[in-house]
């Protein structure tokens, strides 16, 4: 299956593509040079988002789910990754513990957890899965529809070690994003690694922090493209914590929304774009995913107060709600069987493995697609494998767009070692 690009795919997304075409000997040293200086995350996730006008990314996940729509095609590239980030971590590693989600015990997850079970096996690691939920207190079996079973195991902490009973692992990796806190049992586990480190944590890390790093090395990309920065990048601004009991701080609120808007509204006629202008409101706790609004402009102050407090989850007028990161919103001018569609790329270290497509026939090119009727196409990305094909009328190959999503999901990733590096508390300089 391909995605079908109902746009014209003229104008800036073509030149776009083509100057990253062009330019590909000079965007992969520069990368490779990026990562000579700075450690990639172990494995990330980024949604992208293709406007027709602009391609930026507007999450990156460092628990990545949804492996197991990774098709058969792509599996050699995520050992083969895998294989080299356990490498250069623990080159003698033999065995690995893997930490999912608490009280994730759906279909698709445990199907997820089987597959990155499946690749870290051939990679060469005995694999177990172990649960740090309060509720697992023995071994637990589950059933997939494939034929394949699932058994957590709850962890056993020692001293200075986790593991499971007759288990001992070098390594631990979460797919936990911990967005309700650090719990003690992964503190102080100094003899092991523990990758992602606690500072990816979804009830540390803020997103607001991690567009600010992307802005930086977009605007390093860009130069280096000779092109518009915000080609690829979302303008956004954070509000810090406002309350709704108090007029001036959703007056605050109201203006810096007002702000992201004219800078977008002069993008757009600078480039002649004729669609309307939309900002999306997140909470910029990472953890914190699930609440999101999407407004035009912030004239009704009692409007705008209802959405903060449906970002907030309803919570009570009186009480303080979520920091705010304030987005750009991007249209989706992808479908899939006439649904709205939005790539994600999916890397390991610091190479792209592969993507899939969230599609969701009900929604439309400005909503977010993370909503009940949710779809997952694994067979999207079923040419992202194929090498870029410069030379290609820009517009008209699936691998050479494939090529660019990966080139913005890797820039998401570096930006999200940046932001690590700027959190680390054993660093001397948490922010």
């Amino acid at each position: 299956m391909v995605p079908h690009l109902v746009t014209a795919l003229t104008g800036p997304i073509n030149e776009l593509e083509q100057r990253v075409l062009d330019s590909m000997p000079a965007i992969e040293r520069w990368f490779r040079l990026e990562w000579m200086e700075h450690t990639p995350p172990f494995y990330s996730a980024v949604d992208v988002r293709n406007a027709g006008f602009k391609l930026a990314p507007v999450a990156t996940d460092l628990y990545p789910e949804g492996w197991h729509n990774l098709t058969p095609e792509m599996l050699p590239l995520a050992v083969q990754a895998a294989m080299a980030a356990i490498e250069k971590i623990c080159p003698e590693a033999r065995n690995l513990l893997l930490i999912p989600q608490n009280r994730a015990t759906t279909t698709d997850y445990l199907a997820s957890l089987a597959q990155l079970r499946r690749i870290f096996y051939m990679a060469g690691l005995n694999v177990r899965i172990g649960s740090i939920d309060p509720a697992i207190k023995k071994h637990t079996l589950f059933e997939l529809p494939n034929g394949e079973s699932i058994v957590l195991e709850p962890v056993i902490r020692g001293r200075r070690r986790l593991g499971l009973k007759d288990f001992d692992p070098c390594t631990i990796l979460l797919n936990n994003d911990l967005s309700t806190g650090v719990p003690g049992i992964l503190e102080e586990l100094h003899e092991q690694y523990l990758l992602p480190p606690l500072q990816a944590g979804g009830s540390i890390r803020r997103k607001s922090k991690h567009f600010k790093c992307y802005e930086e090395v977009a605007k390093r990309l860009g130069k280096l493209l000779g092109v518009d920065p915000w080609l690829i990048t979302p303008i956004s601004a954070r509000c810090g914590e406002p309350k709704p009991s108090e007029g001036g701080e959703m007056e605050r609120l109201a203006s810096q929304v007002d702000a992201v808007l004219a800078k977008v509204r002069r993008k757009y006629k600078e480039y002649g774009i004729k669609d309307k202008p939309f900002v999306v409101l997140k909470a910029d706790m990472a953890g914190q995913g699930a609440g999101v609004v999407m407004l035009r402009d912030a004239k009704d102050l009692d409007a705008l107060q209802q959405k903060v407090r449906d970002l907030s989850g309803g919570a009570a007028v009186a009480q303080s709600i979520p920091d705010i990161l304030i987005q750009e919103g991007v249209p989706s001018c992808e479908r899939l069987s006439d649904a709205v569609a939005e790539p994600v790329v999916v890397m390991m270290d610091r190479y792209v493995v592969g993507g899939f497509y969230h599609m969701h026939a009900q929604r439309d090119i400005n909503a977010n697609l993370d909503a009940p009727g949710l779809n997952f196409v694994p067979l999207a990305f079923e040419q992202s494998a194929r090498l870029p094909q410069p030379g290609s009328k820009p517009g008209a190959s699936v691998p050479n767009r494939f090529y660019m999503y990966g080139v913005v999901g890797r820039l998401a990733m570096l930006a999200a070692s940046y932001e690590l590096e700027a959190t680390d508390p054993e660093a001397g300089h948490y922010e």
